[in-house]
């Protein structure tokens, strides 16, 4: 079923860019808006990596560069039975974390330099584990999918604003622009949520089994939450803000209702009803 979902939501952001190209220019709008579909995705499942990466400036680290978190990740995608991913380092100082990649063998495992100071061994062992929770279940290629398509479906709603669409006798319409400018990136967005957010909890049950201890998850969760809230993410962007731990972009009031993460308050609620295990 979550396969079937999945795909199903792909193909929704897929034919949402259509759309957009077609309400934009019309016969030829739609030729295009198939044509980047069809390339996005493409590109999407053999350079969604790369391009998640360099959209956060992450580079990949050696050994040598990072050995803690060498060892870290080893331990447990050796438990998890999973090949040992890439790392690869954010260069900002607030604590987050990803992954990414089209499967288990081409995956990479991506944290912010501030997250090695800002948590414990333990925190960031579950963070850890939350992430590979993602290649595990093979979240990695859906959730960088879904950012690749968004970021085109963003880039041709801003085309709006400089193209005005037509209507059906060839006449400007700019409130259809006007339409497509605000809920083409807002439908984006729904479609990332219905994505992203049962799998989040699946990632941190996940974590918990890995480790043995939903309360370290738990308490990394409060931790980077807190981080994001006095110091948000500088590279953050709405198109790939679902791939991260915790929601670089959430906010409160309504903005929560458009969060592509579940709430931070239940998910940590469920964390600590878990028992803790012996490792």
């Amino acid at each position: 079923m979550n396969t079937l979902k999945s795909f199903l939501l792909i193909s929704a952001l897929t034919g949402l860019l259509i759309w957009i190209g077609f309400a934009v220019a019309g016969e030829l709008g739609l030729v295009l808006g198939l044509g980047v579909g069809l390339v996005m995705n493409g590109v999407a499942y053999f350079f969604s990596d790369s391009i998640v990466l360099a959209s956060y400036g992450a580079r990949v680290v050696s050994r040598e560069e990072a050995p803690m978190l060498f060892d870290i990740v080893a331990t447990l995608a050796q438990r998890a039975g999973l090949p040992m991913p890439r790392i690869a380092i954010i260069p900002e100082e607030t604590p987050n974390a990803f992954a990414t990649g089209r499967n288990p063998e081409h995956a990479v495992v991506a944290v912010t330099e501030g997250i090695l100071g800002a948590l414990s061994r333990q925190e960031l062992e579950g963070v850890l584990a939350h992430e590979l929770g993602h290649v595990k279940h093979r979240d990695i290629l859906l959730g960088s999918m879904a950012s690749v398509l968004a970021q085109a479906i963003m880039f041709l709603s801003q085309m709006a604003y400089y193209i005005t669409p037509r209507d059906e006798e060839d006449r400007p319409n700019p409130l259809l622009g006007l339409v497509i400018m605000i809920f083409g990136p807002l439908a984006a967005l729904l479609l990332q949520m219905a994505l992203s957010r049962s799998r989040e909890y699946m990632a941190d049950a996940y974590a918990a089994h890995l480790t043995g201890r939903p309360d370290m998850l738990a308490s990394a969760l409060e931790r980077i939450a807190n981080w994001n809230a006095q110091a948000p993410l500088a590279s953050a962007r709405p198109a790939t803000a679902h791939m991260m731990i915790v929601n670089p972009l959430s906010g409160g009031g309504l903005m929560s209702l458009f969060s592509t993460h579940p709430p931070l308050l239940r998910r940590i609620e469920r964390l600590n009803a878990m028992p803790i295990e012996a490792r």
